[in-house]
């Protein structure tokens, strides 16, 4: 309106689809329709008369575009409250949409900190940079007597030390001049006082706002909110390039890390409500652990047992490299660059590689026979059965292990921890079944000097 010189009063929202707009006569009512109104093709309008206070014309979004955002703003949602998730550093956290405006969070896991937890998924994280109005009355204001177009709001600061809560207000204009989500980053690092502080950097377009804000409003101060709490209110001493900006706060270590990541993770495009929040005890997963462990213990006898009765010595020691193969997955989860987690589809994936190695086995094996009944002595049919069976495992193995990294890389929860369980087996089970069984029979052929091959 303003670049198409319509004059109007006041605009504001009336429903939460719809706002309301105040002409000063009808002829600019009239303007607004030829020359704006075409430019708002996501609104209709509603309704256009004359009342007590101007001029109003009502304009209402359309049901799709509202149903769209909707299911935007949840999409937004799950994603944001993911990557909180993901920093705050649980194992495999599983969250999905249920419903069309429900979203289940799952943190498996978490004991202590389930509180801190819960507030750093339902935190706006909206970030604002608004003018403090130095010219109205705060004292008017705090009585109610609000100028138009600014509101009231604190900075709450609490002394680490005693627990004390003060609370400051400004009278800050409605009007954003920039918002948080143009930040590339947030971090937290002392003062010179040393008291924590969060230092935030901007993109490229977020910089060249922030400059050009701090620009016109030198000498002004310019209150840093985050959900409608003031943090710091600075005055603007020069023009800031560069694109960085700092809060200041009394803040404790925690609050300011929970602080900054939430900035990092974006702020949520609603504010969401907590409407359940169960702690489900071990119990229930301890039996189905149990449940798991037994079945890949029992599937082991059965492939070790089956191979001694069919390969003789042979299938003893390809038994010896499914143990060792066992360990050496487990091994690798606990490694301390990994930390991976056994999920129940993560036993799943155990004892699908189980069989799969025992498999890698059974090529060799098969090789080696085809050898010796054509003739070769047993040396060189088993150095003929692993270089025939090589490629045959590579490739199976591999293409197994590439069809598993997407689900590593876009998978969640369960599908993430079988899939990673299931890359770490197959690798494993490559490495035991060409080296570790190869060593074993080097070892009975070169220093006991085993002339016959039981296979």
């Amino acid at each position: 309106m303003k670049d198409e010189r319509v004059r109007y009063v006041d605009v504001h929202r009336n429903k939460a689809d719809s706002f309301v707009i105040f002409f000063k006569d009808a002829d600019q009512a009239s303007l607004f329709d030829q020359k704006v109104l075409e430019k708002l093709p996501s609104f209709k309008k509603v309704s256009s008369e004359q009342t007590e206070k101007g001029f109003e014309t009502e304009l209402q979004l359309d049901p799709k575009t509202v149903e769209s955002i909707k299911q935007k703003a949840v999409r937004q949602a799950v994603d944001t409250i993911r990557n909180r998730v993901d920093a705050f550093g649980v194992a495999e956290p599983d969250v999905v949409i249920q419903g069309t405006d429900r979203i289940v969070v799952q943190l498996p896991g978490l004991k202590e900190d389930v509180n801190r937890a819960i507030d750093i998924i339902r935190k706006t994280a909206r970030l604002e940079f608004r003018l403090v109005d130095e010219k109205g009355d705060l004292n008017a204001a705090l009585k109610g007597n609000v100028p138009q177009g600014d509101e009231v709001l604190y900075e709450i600061n609490k002394n680490p030390r005693t627990g004390a809560v003060t609370r400051t207000p400004f009278l800050v204009k409605k009007q954003v001049l920039l918002t948080g989500d143009l930040l590339t980053d947030a971090r937290v690092h002392p003062d010179r006082g040393g008291r924590m502080v969060i230092g935030m950097d901007f993109n490229r377009l977020g910089a060249q706002q922030f400059e050009r804000v701090t620009g016109e409003h030198v000498r002004e101060r310019l209150a840093i909110v985050l959900d409608n709490r003031v943090y710091s209110a600075p005055v603007i001493k020069d023009r800031i390039a560069g694109g960085s900006a700092i809060i200041e706060g009394m803040f404790s270590p925690e609050e300011a890390h929970d602080l900054a990541l939430v900035l990092r993770a974006g702020s949520l495009p609603a504010p969401v409500k907590i409407l359940e929040n169960r702690t489900v005890g071990p119990s229930l997963g301890e039996d189905s652990i149990r449940s798991g462990r037994n079945a890949i213990v029992l599937g082991m006898l059965m492939i070790i047992v089956g191979m001694a009765l069919y390969y003789k010595w042979s299938g003893l020691v390809a038994d010896i490299a499914l143990l060792f193969n066992l360990v050496l997955i487990f091994a690798v989860m606990v490694s301390p660059g990994l930390r991976a987690t056994l999920t129940l589809p993560g036993l799943a994936g155990a004892a699908l590689t189980i069989g799969m190695a025992i498999d890698h086995n059974v090529l060799i094996f098969e090789r080696v026979r085809e050898e010796l009944r054509s003739g070769k002595t047993p040396r060189i049919a088993l150095e003929n059965g692993y270089t025939k069976a090589f490629s045959t495992i590579f490739d199976s193995t591999s293409t197994t292990i590439l069809a598993s990294l997407p689900l590593i890389q876009f998978g969640t929860g369960p599908i993430k921890g079988f899939a990673v369980t299931l890359c770490i087996g197959l690798s494993a089970s490559m490495f035991t079944a060409l080296f570790v069984t190869r060593a074993i029979f080097d070892y009975f052929f070169q220093v006991k000097r085993v002339k016959k091959l039981s296979v």
